[in-house]
């Protein structure tokens, strides 16, 4: 009896000890709109999920939280991002705003505000930030849209960010990727908006891997 009552304990102390050696989890906080809310298909087929499949392959250890709610603007984004820095403690921020301040056709320049408040919080909180664009259609007018775009591409530039220029690259302009509104892309879309993502991303992830940035 004494014996096995010592079995268990060693058993519990190798466990216990086996989890405290574990390596915590990098972290990616995506904070989005719709595009990355997986609206009108299911959840679980949204490319955030998609992106938890492929760094699950890794040999990091790796979690993913998505922030993203259908219909936010970066005012709004702007206000929700500080708690969500500083509860999930991200590595990564994944920024994609912005394509419903301009479908409402809302400020330009409070758009590029909100932006650079949120690539400022997520610096300062020790992420790094991959910004990911987005066009809206041409019946805003040539002026509004190039200027809308201009806003993504430049920030970008200035604040030296990973950038995708369009996160629906290959897929807005192919009808069967498009959800019946022509707005948000279908399931089969997911895997390129992984892709256009990952393009980016994927330097990202190895160099928050690197054993020097501590995880």
């Amino acid at each position: 009896m004494f014996r096995f009552l010592m079995a268990v304990v060693l058993a519990l102390l190798w466990s216990v000890s086996g989890a405290s050696n574990s390596p915590d989890p990098h972290r990616i906080l995506v904070f989005g709109d719709s595009l990355s809310a997986a609206h009108g298909i299911a959840g679980d087929a949204g490319w955030v999920s998609l992106l938890e499949q492929r760094l699950d392959e890794r040999d990091a250890p790796w979690r993913v939280r998505n922030a993203s709610v259908g219909g936010e603007t970066t005012a709004g984004g702007r206000t929700r991002l500080p708690a969500l820095l500083e509860e999930f403690q991200p590595d990564l921020v994944i920024l994609e705003l912005g394509g419903n301040d301009g479908l409402r056709g809302l400020s330009l320049r409070a758009m590029r505000e909100n932006l650079e408040a949120m690539v400022d919080a997520s610096e300062s909180a020790g992420a790094k930030v991959l910004l990911a664009g987005i066009q809206i259609p041409p019946n805003y007018g040539p002026v509004y849209t190039e200027r809308f775009a201009a806003v993504f591409a430049d920030l970008a530039v200035e604040r030296e960010l990973a950038f995708v220029p369009f996160l629906l690259e290959g897929i807005a302009l192919e009808p069967e990727m498009m959800l019946e509104d022509g707005i948000h892309p279908s399931a089969d879309a997911q895997a390129r908006i992984l892709q256009n993502i990952w393009d980016e991303l994927e330097a990202l992830v190895e160099r928050v891997e690197q054993p020097h940035n501590g995880g």
